[in-house]
């Protein structure tokens, strides 16, 4: 059977498709479209000289008259043979389908809010993950406290001297210079009132409540969260930590255990120096800009400072340190392997420290004052 090669006829009025539109005849077919672009096919009878048919063809036609008009060919064309009108339909609700949905205009607050929910819900998994290392932590802790042969003395003695001994400069210097500035202030705005002698209390109450802690806390944050991430960050990378698994040891009994007992005991003793160093730095704004006595000062803390401040403030350095202690460990374990990865989440270490602090504070601050410590 000789094949009639398609061809699309505009002479007078709308195109008009005939011969054969098949895949042998596709390409000249798709070049004619091309001249006619624009101009559709819209009549019964424009299809009616068409002798022979595929989906080639059929898809060529959806360009002429619309995809949509195309898969409702039974509606303006019923005079087409039925098999016809069966594979132009079904040629038609197949190009629907895959036509992209139309572009929607995007509201000018869907990009912020996305993005708000997307860092709320990486949050919130961060804190699912933090709570599950720290239930991993305390049964460790717990299944090796009853076995005094597993503990590593050597790792925590070295890990005090680390986060605790070679942070004893800086702490002390900054509780200081911290505590002189609490005194500048206080006195400025107590003389208006004729209370410089209150700076006292206010001094102490700063240091032993809240300063003392949270600027220790701080710092190791920064300083010891920030050693703990790089340094099992770079022992993942280093492939250390699969080693150890396959030695038979646990990281987290072997790595961690010593680091989280190590900051523990340290933040209590450089909290303790802090308060001491800030209580001193009050004390040097008194005795000069005031003229309050260091007698007179140690006597003002002994009458009117209760104890249960000063305790206040330890109580919160073991909760703190075992916070910081635990997101640098963690952290560190989820390093991926790159140098990148190490910096990335040496970073978070620090700002996910620092902020689990801050609220830490905030919560027991708000505990203690409906208790009424």
């Amino acid at each position: 059977m000789s094949s009639i090669p398609g061809e699309l006829l505009i002479d007078q009025g709308p195109p008009r498709p005939r011969g054969d539109w098949t895949l042998e005849h596709h390409a000249a077919l798709r070049r004619r479209i091309g001249e006619t672009r624009g101009a559709a096919v819209g009549t019964p009878e424009s299809l009616a000289e068409i002798a022979a048919l595929d989906t080639a063809g059929a898809a060529l036609l959806a360009e002429l008259t619309g995809a949509e008009r195309l898969a409702g060919i039974d509606d303006w064309a019923p005079q087409l043979p039925a098999e016809r009108r069966a594979l132009l339909r079904a040629v038609g609700e197949a190009l629907l389908r895959c036509e992209p949905p139309a572009a929607q205009r995007s509201h000018p607050l869907r990009g912020p809010l996305a993005d708000i929910g997307r860092r709320m819900e990486d949050i919130g998994h961060q804190q699912k993950q933090l709570l599950g290392f720290i239930g991993r932590v305390l049964a460790t802790l717990a299944t090796s406290a009853w076995r005094p042969r597993r503990w590593r003395l050597t790792s925590v003695v070295a890990q005090i001297h680390q986060t605790g001994l070679d942070a004893l400069p800086i702490v002390a210097l900054l509780t200081f210079l911290v505590g002189a500035v609490v005194a500048f202030l206080g006195a400025t705005v107590l003389r208006d009132f004729g209370a410089t002698l209150y700076t006292v209390h206010l001094v102490a109450y700063a240091f032993l409540r809240e300063f003392g802690v949270i600027l220790a806390a701080i710092l190791l944050a920064g300083r010891t969260a920030s050693a703990f991430t790089a340094q099992l960050g770079a022992m993942k990378a280093n492939e250390e930590l699969d080693a150890l698994r396959t030695l038979g040891l646990d990281p987290v009994a072997l790595l961690v255990l010593p680091r989280v007992v190590a900051l523990t005991i340290s933040l209590p003793i450089l909290t303790f120096v802090g308060m001491l160093s800030g209580i001193l730095g009050g004390a040097m704004v008194c005795l000069v800009a005031l003229d309050i006595s260091a007698a007179q000062f140690l006597a003002i803390l002994e009458r009117d400072i209760a104890i249960q401040h000063f305790l206040v403030g330890m109580g919160k350095a073991p909760l703190f340190a075992f916070v910081v202690a635990v997101i640098g460990c963690l952290e560190g374990f989820k390093v991926s392997g790159s140098a990148q990865s190490v910096g990335e989440h040496t970073t978070s270490s620090v700002v996910q420290s620092i902020f689990m602090v801050i609220l830490l504070d905030a919560l027991t601050a708000l505990f203690c004052m409906e208790m009424g410590w």
